[in-house]
């Protein structure tokens, strides 16, 4: 699944593509992906809008439109765009046609993602119930994640990924911040003293920064708007690396598994408590 990092590569490409410009065409090829919206009256509502610019909240990308409404987006699992008419195959869920003369497409294989057309006003209402604040913003601080850990007993990997605590972050990242802040996965999350969550905060800023830095991470379906891959998935530090030695002190790379999901970390410097 794209997380922040991958979300963030998408959406500074889009940008300088998507905003100035007129919508002039748009096709919802499969109904699913505005459900439970009539792919029609969507296609209609973003035709002859003009976009005033292309944002990000957490895993989610914000196509503001002139009118005050925006266009909020959510690839999932596999959900992808391309700034190009000639990427189109049986995948393509949606096309918008642009006033330049460009095309862009919605490819989603699984076809989990998700577009929805708010009203002016209704955006931060939508994301507010869904998502804690931005890991990069100023309000993430360390008494944010000290509270959303406080007394619980779930693995800190399976509290950190639920979306009210750290949004934007998934599997890949927080196995990586994980080992930067030297903590066990399974540690209970509110175990966690005051040094460790300090810890955590920046070591989850920095995992997320360094993602951005390498376009994010390609493993299957990900691509990049212009077609490219992202570099992240060359300098993973544990995320399926197992058996691996482990990049700070040489020894094997193990798996296991938190909150159901698999989990890669290093038993010998990610202390377990």
């Amino acid at each position: 699944m794209p997380e922040l990092p991958e979300v963030e590569t998408v959406r500074t490409e889009l940008e300088p593509a998507l905003t100035g410009r007129t919508l002039s065409r748009v096709e919802i090829v499969d109904p699913r992906l505005v459900a439970p919206d009539d792919p029609r009256a969507v296609a209609s509502d973003l035709e002859g809008e003009r976009v005033a610019g292309v944002g990000r909240r957490c895993k989610y990308l914000v196509i503001d439109l002139d009118s005050g409404g925006a266009l909020v987006c959510h690839l999932r699992m596999t959900g992808s765009f391309g700034l190009s008419a000639d990427g189109r195959d049986p995948y393509t869920r949606a096309t918008v046609d642009l006033d330049d003369g460009e095309t862009v497409l919605y490819r989603d294989v699984r076809r989990f993602g998700t577009w929805r057309v708010l009203g002016p006003g209704d955006v931060e209402p939508y994301l507010g119930v869904r998502l804690g604040v931005e890991p990069l913003g100023r309000r993430f601080t360390t008494q944010w994640l000290s509270e959303r850990l406080a007394g619980r007993r779930a693995p800190v990997k399976a509290a950190i990924l639920g979306q009210r605590s750290v949004a934007g972050l998934g599997n890949i990242y927080a196995d990586e911040a994980l080992w930067r802040a030297r903590i066990h996965p399974l540690r209970p999350a509110g175990g966690l003293d005051a040094d460790e969550v300090r810890r955590l905060r920046r070591t989850i800023r920095a995992a997320l920064r360094h993602g951005i830095a390498r376009q994010g991470a390609t493993l299957s379906d990900y691509r990049r708007p212009n077609g490219e891959t992202g570099a992240m998935q060359h300098e993973f530090h544990v995320y399926g690396r197992l058996g691996e030695p482990c990049d700070r002190c040489g020894r094997p790379i193990a798996k296991t598994r938190a909150g159901g999901r698999g989990t890669w970390f290093c038993p010998y410097c990610q202390t377990a408590g």
